[in-house]
């Protein structure tokens, strides 16, 4: 079984993401020992939402243009409001979540980020979680949607939100140390 220290996961985000939400998965996945970069949609740093104002600054490690899906193990996708709906009308972002479900990589989606797993067209038929105020989204594209902190389902990882993040992250981790392939 991998090591946590041989993966690669990436974040995918926009402004107005939930703080917590992409600051613990980062922090988090980091302090394992896996590889964490931050992809925008310029390349740009990135602001949160946190409290219902504009929270902390992350950098970011490159652009989603730039994002070579065959260079990662994972993908995270960090939720919020405003940074799903903002990256489920940019078809690089959608693309890139398609591309690494259809090689069979790992895709986490917590809180509003399931919306992006309905855009790319992947929720039908997912035994899926999110924050509740999307579970009708969610279950008119056809998910199983329940609520639970984490539900794994095959390749998917979602949760509903900040309160799960530590189970959230851990579940990342099981899944990326079971899933990298040892060259």
């Amino acid at each position: 079984m991998p090591k946590i220290t041989e993966t690669r996961i990436l974040i995918m985000s926009d402004n107005g993401f939930e703080q917590s939400e992409l600051e613990t998965p980062l922090d988090q996945l980091r302090a394992l020992g896996a590889e964490v970069d931050v992809a925008t949609p310029d390349g740009a740093d990135i602001k949160g939402w946190q409290d219902k104002d504009w929270g902390n600054s992350v950098s970011a490690d490159l652009s989603i243009a730039d994002v070579d899906v065959s260079d990662y193990d994972a993908l995270v996708l960090p939720g919020g409001q405003m940074n799903p709906d903002l990256l489920r009308v940019n078809p690089a972002a959608v693309d890139i979540i398609r591309s690494f479900a259809s090689a069979g990589k790992p895709v986490a989606a917590i809180c509003h980020a399931p919306w992006l797993l309905v855009e790319a067209g992947l929720a039908s038929g997912l035994n899926a979680t999110s924050y509740n105020s999307i579970k009708t989204d969610m279950t008119n594209a056809g998910a199983n949607w329940v609520d639970q902190s984490v539900v794994v389902d095959g390749k998917f990882i979602t949760s509903r939100d900040p309160g799960d993040l530590d189970q959230f992250v851990k579940a990342i981790a099981e899944m990326v140390t079971q899933e990298v392939a040892v060259v």
